[in-house]
């Protein structure tokens, strides 16, 4: 019997990276950053926040999606070394809620894997300009300032005393297609402060903020992602007004010759990030933790074949199977949880008429709790 397996269609993507982007962009484009959620605790309850119920105002941990005990940061350096990380993105809520937790996590991760392990962090709390030193030493190289109601002024000090301890400093936030004129002023009131980048993501509708978009009259962009209509054409206004002016050119909207940005600006789509940097990390962390009888797919995903067997006849179903076709034992797991054997997908295709359990094929996310997202019987017997 030969299975078609068949995948999503992944969208055809933009260039992974441009040479001004910053390293923790970079990372994050590569797959190669392991996503810290630090707290779910928040001062602020923006109405665009992405976040699902069960990681609003809660003090939780999670190392990519695996749910992790506060301060258990043997497992948090577990799950950056089965993802085989080059560094961490240190994200809520927002992280300064718990700043004593940030510094442990950054001073944790920095003395397991070393100083090039690249650390960044958001947050949108203008904390005091003496807590910037304390970052800097705990090992944090990189600082994303969300500006609240895209307010500035009161950011400036702390922006200022980041710089000065050395850390990349710079704003990242979501593009909201009814602040045109807004975004647009920030642009120039921005160039006396000091920016070193700023990071826009297309505006994103999800379970957690969709009461709030649908108030606000914003609709999905299309059916394939999760942005919001209009955010990506005024975000890539924004960033042509930045390029027109790093060249000297007239700007597309007004004509105007304007001065350089002192700033670089990168546009961050929906779709790259679900379909780009968050696939990249699927397919990191299965290429370093695939089993023997496991095919890795093209969106990142496990497949394997398996066989329903009661835990007292595993041992022996396990042992038959090696004997009568040779497949390696190695080959071969039993899932106490599932209460089946896994094997390669092959062999279970071949065994679909010689024995009489039930035979599947199963597909997993490669994550720490192996999610599982296809369940097709091969078999015509009855469950």
């Amino acid at each position: 019997m030969t299975f078609a397996l068949r995948l999503p269609k992944v969208p055809e993507l933009p260039e992974a990276a441009d040479v001004n982007d910053t390293e923790g962009c970079i990372q994050c484009q590569l797959g190669s950053k392991m996503v810290l959620f630090i707290t779910g605790h928040c001062h602020w309850m923006c109405d665009y926040c992405p976040l699902s119920e069960n990681r609003r105002e809660v003090d939780f941990m999670f190392a990519n999606e695996r749910r992790i005990e506060v301060g258990n940061w043997d497992e948090v350096i577990e799950e950056a070394r089965a993802m085989n990380a080059t560094g961490a993105g240190i994200t809520g809520g927002d992280p300064v809620m718990t700043k004593e937790r940030v510094l442990e996590a950054c001073e944790h991760l920095k003395n397991e894997f070393g100083d090039n392990f690249h650390l960044h962090m958001y947050t949108s709390i203008p904390f005091k300009p003496e807590w910037a030193i304390e970052f800097a030493k705990s090992g944090l190289d990189e600082i994303r300032f969300h500006f609240l109601n895209l307010k500035p002024e009161k950011y400036v000090d702390t922006m200022a005393a980041c710089v000065e301890s050395g850390m990349l400093t710079g704003v990242e936030i979501p593009c909201e297609p009814d602040k045109e004129e807004v975004l647009m002023s920030l642009l120039d009131n921005m160039r006396g402060m000091p920016v070193q980048f700023l990071n826009l993501n297309e505006l994103e509708i999800t379970v957690g903020n969709h009461d709030n978009m649908e108030v606000r009259g914003f609709n999905l962009s299309d059916e394939i992602t999760a942005g919001a209509a209009g955010s990506a054409e005024l975000a890539k206004k924004l960033r042509d007004r930045v390029m027109a002016a790093s060249i000297g050119a007239p700007d597309p909207i007004d004509g105007l010759v304007r001065e350089p940005y002192p700033y670089h600006l990168k546009f961050c789509t929906a779709t790259y990030k679900d379909s780009g940097q968050l696939r990249r990390r699927f397919l990191r962390r299965g290429e370093h933790t695939i089993a023997p009888h496991e095919i890795l797919t093209e969106d990142g995903t496990l497949v394997f074949g398996v066989i329903e067997c009661h835990p007292d006849d595993a041992i022996e179903w396990i042992e038959e199977i090696h004997q009568e076709t040779g497949l390696p034992r190695r080959f071969m797991l039993y899932d106490d949880n599932n209460q089946r054997i896994e094997l390669p997908l092959s062999m279970a295709e071949q065994l679909t008429e010689l024995i009489e359990a039930r035979i599947a094929l199963v597909e997993v996310h490669p994550t720490h709790e192996r999610l599982e997202m296809t369940l097709v019987y091969l078999d015509s017997k009855e469950g």
